[in-house]
């Protein structure tokens, strides 16, 4: 049984704000023997990175922080068993070295337990308001005058990022420190969106249950099955037998009958999709907030069935949502689906 997962980048991005990406296909069928593959629904979420807290006076001619370094201390409470100070050293560094943006010069000195800083770096769980920007992952005063600073001046970056794009957005908030806006160079840092990830996630496979909740929508798509009612009511044994408690499966799970979109997608005809004369297959559809390129959330499933005779549709219904469920494996899917003969995928095996 073939596993192609095939994934999207999941965007956590400077602006709130959801993009859509086209899903890939998924790998052959063969003949009445269930295969995945799996399409990452490349559907992100963009988060606001942030807004100034402080309206410009004018724009810098001079470093308006002086000559000497800006002392910079971190505040880890949030997430004290990580270690910030080599991903903020690495963004001081960056304007360190690239004054030309800022038109000065500018040093720092990262002293995590300053006790006189200038800036805190404060990593928190949520950023607080900022502006008009809400749930951002960043937030820093825009400082362009010496006459705006309140040392410390403090500067929020919101935990739970990857060390790249936790970076980045530290770069990016220091810079509104040193005078940038966002539609200042460079581009790379300064722009008001960009994808960010997430500290790495466990997967959808990984995961016991690799949904969000246990109610489902679910849409039967039964225009080109050779028996349209016949195939109804073998999807419905097999929704019902999850409804009922399947063995090793929650016992809360529910399913209400969707005619548009829908969680879960029931389908039938030769399609491109499983590539096989009779067979079935999933594509499952997901985000990736950490980047990986395994999905590690499902958003929705298409099971697709070509050439089955009409008893055996709830089978292959009923196995692929054990998949679905979180039990990829056939050793952990409920008994009926276990090693099943081609009779038995034929008999009432939800009774």
């Amino acid at each position: 049984m073939a596993t192609r997962p095939l994934v999207l980048a999941v965007l956590l991005v400077l602006a709130g704000c959801t993009t859509p990406f086209a899903p890939t296909t998924p790998t052959a069928v063969p003949a009445d023997a269930p295969t995945t593959a799996t399409p990452a629904d490349t559907t992100g979420t963009e988060t606001p990175r942030h807004t100034t807290t402080h309206p410009p006076l004018a724009t810098p001619s001079a470093n308006p922080w002086g000559a000497d370094p800006i002392v910079v201390a971190i505040d880890s409470t949030a997430a004290p068993d990580r270690e910030f100070a080599p991903l903020v050293r690495e963004a001081t560094a960056f304007w360190e070295a690239n004054g030309e943006y800022l038109g000065f010069e500018v040093r720092y000195e990262v002293r995590p337990d300053a006790t006189d800083p200038d800036i805190v770096l404060s990593f928190v769980d949520r950023v607080p308001d900022c502006g008009d920007v809400a749930d951002a992952v960043g937030c820093a005063p825009l400082v362009t005058d010496p006459r705006q600073l309140d040392r410390p001046e403090t500067v929020w970056v919101k935990t739970g990022l990857s060390d790249a794009s936790t970076t980045l957005v530290v770069e990016h908030e220091l810079g509104h420190t040193l005078g940038l806006t966002h539609d200042d160079p460079p581009r790379s840092v300064m722009r008001a969106r960009s994808v960010l990830y997430t500290e790495p996630q466990p997967n959808a496979t990984e995961r016991a249950f690799p949904w969000d909740d246990a109610d489902f929508t679910v849409r039967v798509d039964a225009t080109n099955a050779s028996d349209p009612t016949g195939a109804r009511t073998q999807t419905d044994h097999a929704l019902t037998y999850y409804e009922d408690g399947a063995a090793g499966m929650p016992d809360t799970i529910t399913f209400e009958r969707a005619d548009g979109d829908a969680e879960i997608l029931v389908r039938f005809g030769a399609t491109d999709t499983c590539r096989a004369s009779s067979g079935s297959c999933i594509s499952t559809f997901g985000t990736d907030p950490d980047g990986d390129g395994a999905i590690e959330t499902y958003r929705r499933v298409e099971i697709t069935l070509v050439g089955l005779d009409t008893d055996a549709v709830g089978w292959h219904v009923g196995y692929w949502l054990a998949h679905a469920f979180g039990a990829e494996a056939d050793g952990e899917k409920p008994p009926p689906f276990r090693d099943a003969s081609g009779r038995e995928r034929r008999s009432e095996w939800w009774a």
